[in-house]
């Protein structure tokens, strides 16, 4: 195919070269309605390509097929047999692979007890029965690791009858999953794969990279291209191969969740990217692995900061890294990963993509380059630099035990039955009406239908006098929970 074609953004440009105009939505008709000073925040020319997909950007019955040729250029260069644009992010996308594979089907999914706050979302909305596979503790870091193929294995052969099986890698860490192993156990079965790839959508391009789940035997995988890509945020793909999941049932699952009014301007980022990783993803991606062992190499050397990397891979930890995910412990220093993320947003106007009790993450990407390393090393060492007599909270964490709450009921018989909101001491024992989630990474801690314990609302209620975000939570202070009604 024809890699240096962009069909939606050729559509775009054609659009502005035509002087169209419609008597349609967006009201604020590219940008002559909208308030000037809106305009010179967000920008003339962002509205200007703020346009209809069909009946505007494409005809009403999408007869230039601007849409379908860069979904299928986008698979040919991912090596997929079709991909699917999503302008609702991966949480979407996720959600569709999911009913897809297991909507109907009373036989369950396979699920990482890992798995993003997302993919319990889908459960909720679909109904489907989760099957949790405990993922691999890392009780000296305090963080987990995707699952084997062997609990895998140990999955399918307790619950023989599941629809299918999920896997998320990379994980928020940027840890990954033996995919190909994995793929091989469900396969065995005549089973499908389905990969929560969001932080890979760049894996395809770079043979110094973990490998790619379509090359690794997954049937579908969900990248979103916001993340390690240079796409608009909520830009999403999910991809599919093989003969395992039906692409007519996953694009009409999709439909049953997509918005009928997508945005062009996230539909023609993902066109360019594509375009852009065919052209010269090999040498940008080339470039940045080697800006981030830079970066590595730097802030190791300061004092009471360890970058993770080694020690994150072996029998009992990950099978592969994304090295421009890095990761760094900052407890040597006697402070937390909350304290260090907000003083260089404060100080030195820096974001970090995570941060928890005890490491920040810095995501490096195609963009980065010495100045911005530079600036990041340079204000890691500044931080801790002025650091005198740290005094983090401490945070009551619990057992990789304690983690693993009892499923008692669906997710979704939870979350729509009868609800109570009790004080978070009472809600010991009860079983839980909604999700608590520390974010980022956006992993539940209760998923509803689990039966909660003490070490859990004492890790949560803690680690909020710490710095935790738990943005879900219908009391953002968790005095109180929601917690399924009683008889």
């Amino acid at each position: 195919m024809d890699h240096t074609r962009a069909p939606l953004l050729e559509a775009l440009a054609d659009y502005h070269r035509l002087g169209r105009y419609g008597f349609t939505p967006p009201g604020h008709r590219q940008g002559r309605g909208t308030d000037e000073r809106v305009l010179d925040v967000i920008g003339r020319d962002a509205f200007a390509s703020d346009v209809l997909a069909t009946a505007g950007l494409d005809d009403r019955l999408a007869r230039g097929g601007f849409l379908s040729r860069a979904e299928a250029l986008m698979a040919d260069a991912v090596r997929a047999e079709s991909a699917f644009f999503s302008t609702c992010g991966s949480s979407l996308s996720v959600k569709a692979a999911m009913m897809a594979v297991a909507g109907g089907h009373d036989g369950g999914l396979l699920v990482p007890r890992d798995s993003h706050k997302s993919i319990v979302a889908g459960l909720i909305f679909s109904g489907v029965q989760p099957h949790w596979i405990t993922p691999r503790w890392d009780a000296e870091h305090h963080l987990s690791h995707p699952p084997s193929p062997q609990q895998v294995r140990e999955a399918w052969a307790q619950h023989p009858d599941a629809a299918g099986a999920l896997i998320v890698s990379p994980s928020p860490y940027g840890t990954c999953a033996d995919i190909r192993a994995i793929a091989d156990v469900c396969h065995e079965r005549g089973k499908p794969l389905i990969v929560d790839e969001a932080w890979g959508a760049h894996l395809p391009f770079h043979e110094d990279l973990p490998t790619w789940a379509m090359d690794a035997g997954a049937d579908v995988c969900v990248v979103s291209v916001h993340k390690m890509g240079a796409g608009f945020e909520q830009g999403s793909v999910f991809h599919l191969q093989g003969e395992l999941i039906d692409p007519i049932r996953l694009s009409e699952c999709a439909d049953l969740l997509m918005t009928t009014s997508p945005n062009v301007l996230v539909y023609a980022a993902l066109d360019g990217w594509r375009r852009q990783m065919v052209e010269h993803g090999h040498d940008l991606l080339g470039a940045a692995l080697r800006v981030a062992e830079q970066a590595r190499r730097r802030l190791g050397e300061i004092p009471g900061i360890r970058v993770l990397d080694d020690e994150l891979l072996g029998v009992e930890a990950s099978h592969d890294l994304d090295r421009l995910q890095v990761l760094m412990d900052v407890s040597g220093t006697g402070a937390s990963g909350y304290q260090a993320a907000d003083w260089l947003r404060e100080h030195r106007r820096l974001d970090v993509g995570l941060s928890d009790h005890r490491r920040i993450l810095a995501t490096l990407s195609l963009a980065d380059d010495k100045d911005t390393v530079d600036a990041l090393v340079e204000g890691v060492a500044a931080w801790r630099d002025q650091l005198t007599d740290p005094q983090p909270a401490r945070i009551h964490l619990p057992s990789p035990h304690d983690l693993q709450l009892d499923t008692v009921m669906l997710p979704r018989d939870a979350f729509f039955g009868p609800v109570e909101t009790v004080d978070a001491r009472d809600a010991v024992g009860r079983v839980a009406a909604e999700q608590l989630t520390p974010y980022p990474p956006g992993i539940p801690v209760v998923v509803p239908g689990e039966r909660i314990d003490a070490a859990v609302v004492d890790y949560l209620r803690t680690g909020l006098d710490a710095g935790m975000n738990v943005p879900d939570a219908a009391d953002p202070q968790l005095r109180t929970i929601r917690v399924v009604a009683r008889a």
